[in-house]
This record gives structure tokens, sequence and C-alpha cells, in this order.
């Protein structure tokens, strides 16, 4: 009995061994199908790179011009003044596209703060901390020539840069442009702001301060 027990055990552990087998083999044999099925020639097929010329199209060009009078998704903008800062005539705006609100003004000053100040300064004089520390010389809004600039104006240099001052297009959207352009409104007029404007309660506690 205990050969015949012994002899038994010897064949389950002999079955066992070729089931793992066979399973090793199927999962390399799986293995291998996978990789035979990863080859490159969708990576290696012939195609035109970035700036290669072509001599299949009569202007030699491999990238083809858009069709006329065509607009690409999501850049149908009919609305010049809120997408480019300029009426229809080419001149700069003179007035926010959308209604001036606190919310606007709170959104513009975050704004101002994470892109602008560290030229310009928390007041809008130039004196941010990049100016102050480098060669950068960083105009005032407060200047004559900037308080007497249109919206439209502080709109376009955003977008599109001026000067040293690099486009910032990707990295503010159109409606944070404005925002930004409405505080610097409140920027200019907190330090130009004439004494008629003040209250009349609040007139006489600068006057006595003076």
């Amino acid at each position: 009995m205990l050969q015949q027990a012994s002899k038994d055990r010897g064949m389950r552990d002999a079955r066992h061994y070729w089931l793992r087998r066979s399973g090793m083999y199927v999962g390399w044999l799986a293995l291998c199908f996978f990789l035979v099925a990863c080859h490159q020639d969708m990576y290696n097929q012939p195609k035109y790179t970035s700036y290669q010329p072509s001599d299949f199209f009569d202007d030699g060009r491999s990238s083809r011009p858009p069709v006329p009078n065509t607009v690409a998704l999501g850049q149908f903008r009919t609305d010049s003044v809120y997408f480019t800062g300029r009426t229809a005539e080419g001149d700069f705006a003179v007035e926010l596209p959308f209604p001036l609100t606190a919310e606007v003004m709170e959104r513009g000053q975050t704004r101002y703060d994470a892109f602008c100040m560290p030229c310009h300064g928390v007041l809008g004089d130039g004196q941010g901390l990049i100016a102050q520390r480098g060669p950068l010389t960083v105009p005032s809004f407060h200047s004559q020539r900037l308080r007497e600039a249109s919206v439209g104006y502080y709109y376009d240099v955003i977008t599109n840069g001026f000067g040293v001052m690099y486009s910032y297009a990707a990295r503010i959207p159109v409606e944070d442009r404005w925002a930004i352009t409405a505080y610097v409104r409140a920027l200019q007029l907190s330090q130009n702001a004439p004494l008629a404007d003040v209250d009349p309660a609040e007139r006489a506690n600068l006057e006595e301060g003076q």
C-alpha cells in the first residue's frame, strides 16, 4: 500500500508539474503573439514631417492651407471687441465688452496679482520685484500716456505682448484679460482720483490730512 500511495503521489506531482509547465508555455505563447501584434508599421509608415517639401502638390508644400472662408471648430468669433480689443474699424475699444461688476474686479485683482504684479508692482507703478532686481524698465500705469490709453489698448497688449513683454494669450483666457484691464483702470483711479469724486463727508478728512 505504501508503494501504491507513493506511486499515486508521484503521478499527481508529475501531473501538477506538467500543468504548470503547460500554463507557462501558454503564457509565453500569448506574450509572443502580443509582441508580434505590436509591430512598428504604423510608426514607420511613409509620411511627411513638419516643413518637409512635397512633389505631389504644385506648390511644393506637404501641409495644405485651410480652405478659403472656413473657420476651425470653436474659432467662429463674431464679437471683434471681445476677442481682439478692437472695433470692426480697427480702433481700440473704449469700453469693456460686458458689464463691470464687483466679481469682475475681484477676478481682475487675483489675475493681476498672479501675472502682472511681479513686473508692474502692487500699485501699477512699474516697481515690481522683477523690475527692482533686474535691468528691466517697466512703465508706470500712472503716466499720462497710459492713463489716456483706452481699455482696448491694454487688452491688446496682454494678448499680443509689447516690447520685451511677451504675449499672455496662451496663459490668460479672454475674459480674464478684460478683468485685468478693468483692475488696471481701478489702480489708475486709485492714484489719480480727483478730489471732487470723494464723498463730501470724507473730503474734509483728506483736506485736513494735506
